[in-house]
């Protein structure tokens, strides 16, 4: 039975702890230990040691990232099903890509409910996340009451600013409920911001030329659209709900067991 491994000098395993190398301060015992039985070369250690390190930053950095985008749920693109999606293949490779978002291009889906929308859109910020893009998940609802409580304080600017740190700002459920006028204006003030700096990521079951039935203002809604499509990909989703489809699987194998 092996030995444990003998702890760190405590000058070492302070100076680590001061230089917040957590990784290093843990495994450092046991691969000192491997390096001594093994005969590695101190290249060999300190690589394996720094390997560690940014392994484990990046893991790190990545549950942060996912923490700070509020995903409502967990949905990945390895769940959606292409063989039942409308959208073609090669959009759906460009869009996985995530070259979109780089490029600060936008996303818009639109079609009826129940087609897939919400779920790309959160699957395709997952991948987002993991590729080590910064990005934040709302619905229409939720950004314009994050936009409504700058006024109480005067700093939707700073609002705005803050939210255009994110690579990708996602906004699900555009058109579920109608707009008042300032509503729709302090969502044209932050699409006018993210207006080619930033990458959206949009979902709405209104096609584009009814989005005037809750926009209250049909210059606003036109002006929005403007900044909204110049740079961005429009994916129309069709068929059958995903979920009316699952209910009805589920009612046709309980009807079997009976």
């Amino acid at each position: 039975m092996s030995a444990a491994p003998t702890a760190l000098a405590p000058d070492l395993a302070d100076g680590l702890r001061r230089l917040k190398l957590a990784a290093m301060r843990q495994l450092a015992p046991e691969l000192l230990r491997t390096a001594k039985t093994q005969r590695w070369t101190p290249e060999e250690l300190l690589r394996t040691l720094v390997e560690a390190e940014i392994t484990a930053r990046d893991a790190s950095n990545a549950r942060t990232r996912l923490k700070t985008a509020a995903f409502p749920v967990v949905k990945t693109l390895d769940e959606f099903d292409r063989s039942v999606s409308s959208i073609p293949a090669g959009t759906l490779d460009y869009l996985a890509s995530l070259e979109w978002v780089t490029a600060r291009e936008n996303l818009c889906l639109v079609g009826p409910a129940g087609t897939g929308k919400s779920h790309l859109l959160v699957a395709l910020g997952h991948a987002a996340v993991h590729a080590g893009h910064r990005v934040r998940y709302f619905t229409a609802a939720e950004l314009v009451e994050t936009l409504y409580r700058g006024l109480a304080d005067n700093s939707v600017g700073r609002v705005i600013d803050t939210l255009l740190r994110h690579d990708l700002i996602i906004c699900d459920e555009v058109g579920f409920a109608p707009l008042d006028d300032t509503a729709a204006q302090l969502l044209f003030r932050f699409i006018a911001a993210a207006y080619e700096r930033r990458a959206l990521g949009i979902a709405s079951h209104w096609p584009f030329e009814a989005w005037g039935r809750f926009l209250p203002e049909h210059t606003t809604a036109v002006s929005l659209l403007d900044r909204l499509l110049h740079h961005a990909n429009v994916v129309v989703t069709d068929g059958e709900s995903y979920r009316m489809r699952e209910a009805r699987t589920k009612g046709a194998t309980a009807t079997k067991r009976r």
